[in-house]
C-alpha cells in the first residue's frame, strides 16, 4: 500500500511508570489500537531507562505517551512531577516528542480486562502494567483529531 495512509501514520510508544514495574504499549493514529508490549522490571532507575531506550531504538516511535498520576481534582502532585521529569529525560535522550496523559483509572481498566481470564493472581500482576500502558495509549489515541 505504497503512498497510502499507513505511510503517513504516527506510531506511539506508551509508558506506565511504576516503582517496581513499568508497562509499555505500542499503537498508531490510523488504526487507533493500543497493544500491550512488555513490562520492565527493575529496581534501578538507570537500568529501567537503559531498557526503555533500547525499546525506543528498536521500535522507532514518532512519539512517546507517558501516563501521569494526577490527583483526584486533576492537580499535579509530587509523583506526577517526578514522572514528568523522567519523561522529559527520556524524550531528550531519545529525541522523541513526549505527550502526557492522565493515567487515573487505567489500572482499574487493566484489572477489568483480566477479571474473567482465569489467570492466576501472579499472572495478572505480570500483565497489569502493560495493559495499563495500553489503556493510557488508547486514551491518548481517542483524543487525537480525525
Amino acid at each position: 500500500m505504497e503512498g497510502g495512509m499507513y505511510d503517513m501514520r504516527m506510531r506511539y510508544l506508551a509508558i506506565d511508570f511504576g516503582d517496581k514495574r513499568t508497562g509499555v504499549a505500542m499503537g498508531d493514529d490510523v488504526l487507533r489500537i493500543a497493544t500491550p508490549m512488555d513490562v520492565v522490571r527493575t529496581g534501578s532507575a538507570v537500568e529501567r531507562e537503559r531498557l526503555l531506550m533500547k525499546m525506543i531504538e528498536a521500535e522507532e516511535p514518532d512519539g512517546l505517551v507517558v501516563g501521569v498520576p494526577l490527583g483526584r481534582d486533576g492537580e499535579v502532585g509530587d509523583a506526577a512531577k517526578k514522572i514528568m521529569a523522567y519523561g522529559e529525560s527520556i524524550g531528550k535522550r531519545s529525541g522523541v516528542e513526549v505527550h502526557y496523559i492522565d493515567e487515573r483509572m487505567t489500572s482499574v481498566v487493566a484489572d477489568e480486562q483480566m477479571a474473567m481470564t482465569g489467570l492466576t493472581h501472579k499472572q495478572k500482576k505480570a500483565r497489569r502494567d502493560a495493559l495499563a500502558a495500553a489503556a493510557i495509549l488508547k486514551r491518548f489515541l481517542d483524543q487525537l483529531p480525525g
